[in-house]
C-alpha cells in the first residue's frame, strides 16, 4: 500500500488540469511501500515516482526502456524495487535539483497530454535556506547533498556552445538580463568555482525569466540556493535563479522571456542577490556569453 506523502495536494481544475503542490523538501524520499512495481497516475513524472520510490530517475527510466524525454502513459505499470517492495537505493539516491533536468508530464493511452496548470504565489520566509560553502547547482552537488555513489549520466560536450550554436531544438532568439544590477561574482570554469554568476540589488526588486519556457522547479528544497527556480527553454537550454525572497510560478508552468518569476532576496547567503545559471545539455555555461551586453 503506497503511503501519501504529505505535499502531494492535487486539485482538479475546471478545464480539466490537475495542479500538484509539490515541495519535495517535505515529501519522504523512498516513502512508497506498495512492492517492486508503481501504477502510473494522472500528474505522476517520471522525478516523482523516483523520488517516492528511492530510485535515481535516470536508472529507472533504464529499468523500465523509457527514452527521453520520459513520457509516460497513465496506467503504465513500472518496475521501481525488489520483491520485498524495497527501494532499489544501490547507491542511485537522488537530489532535488535533479527535478530541474525533466518535468515531463504523463500523458493518457490516447496520448492526450495531461498538463500541469499554473498554481497560486506561495511566498517562503526570508533564511528558509541555509549557506552553502559551494556555490554550484547540480550536477556539482553542494554540501550536505548526499550521493551514495557516482551516478551515470548522459555524456555531454565539454566544449561550451556559442550563443548562436545550431540544434535540433526551437532556437533561443534573444536572453535577457533575469534582474537589474551590479554582478559582484563572475563565472568560474574550474573545479569549484561559480557556476553562474551573482547579481546584486534591493529586496524585492523583479526578477523575470531570461527567456521563454516551462519551470520544472520552484522550491527551497536545497541547501544553500534558498527559494530556487529552474526554467526549461528547450531540449538543451535551462537557466536557474537562486536565493528568491518570493516566488511568483509554480511547477509547470508556462512562461514567456521577461515575465516576473520572482523577487529578489537573501534566502539561503548573507546579503541579497540573484545567483543566475544558464546551462547547456547539462553542463554550466558562462551566462555572460549568452546575455546581451549593457
Amino acid at each position: 500500500m503506497q503511503t501519501q506523502p504529505v505535499a502531494e495536494q492535487p486539485v482538479q481544475m475546471e478545464n480539466g488540469r490537475i495542479v500538484y503542490n509539490r515541495q519535495y523538501g517535505n515529501i519522504p524520499k523512498g516513502s512508497y511501500t506498495g512492492g517492486s512495481t508503481y501504477t502510473v497516475k494522472k500528474g505522476d513524472t517520471l522525478f516523482y515516482i523516483a523520488w517516492i520510490t528511492g530510485n535515481d530517475f535516470r536508472d529507472l527510466a533504464q529499468r523500465n526502456s523509457i527514452p527521453a524525454p520520459y513520457s509516460l502513459n497513465v496506467g503504465q505499470t513500472l518496475q521501481v524495487g525488489n520483491a520485498s517492495g524495497t527501494p532499489i537505493t544501490g547507491g542511485n539516491a537522488i537530489t532535488q535539483a535533479d527535478a530541474a533536468q525533466q518535468g515531463v508530464v504523463t500523458r493518457s493511452a490516447q496520448n492526450s497530454t495531461v498538463a500541469v496548470a499554473s498554481q497560486p504565489t506561495i511566498t517562503y520566509s526570508e533564511g528558509s535556506g541555509e549557506q552553502s560553502a559551494n556555490k554550484m547547482l547540480p550536477n556539482n552537488k553542494p554540501a550536505g547533498t548526499v550521493v551514495t555513489a557516482p551516478v551515470t549520466a548522459p555524456t555531454v560536450s565539454t566544449t561550451e556552445p556559442n550563443a548562436s550554436s545550431t540544434s535540433t531544438s526551437a532556437p533561443i532568439s534573444a536572453w535577457r538580463w533575469p534582474t537589474d544590477g551590479k554582478v559582484i561574482e563572475n563565472f568560474g570554469a574550474s573545479e569549484g568555482g561559480n557556476k553562474g554568476i551573482d547579481i546584486a540589488g534591493s529586496k524585492g526588486q523583479a526578477i523575470v525569466a531570461t527567456a521563454d519556457g516551462r519551470v520544472v522547479y520552484a522550491g527551497n528544497a536545497l541547501r544553500g540556493y534558498g527559494n530556487l527556480i529552474f526554467i526549461n527553454h528547450n531540449d538543451d537550454y535551462l537557466s536557474a535563479y537562486a536565493h528568491n525572497d518570493t516566488m511568483l510560478v509554480r511547477e509547470q508552468q508556462e512562461v514567456k522571456a521577461g515575465q516576473k518569476i520572482a523577487t529578489m532576496g537573501s534566502t539561503g547567503t548573507s546579503s541579497t542577490r540573484l545567483h543566475f545559471e544558464i546551462r547547456y545539455k547539462g553542463k554550466s555555461v558562462n551566462p555572460l556569453r549568452y546575455l546581451p551586453q549593457r
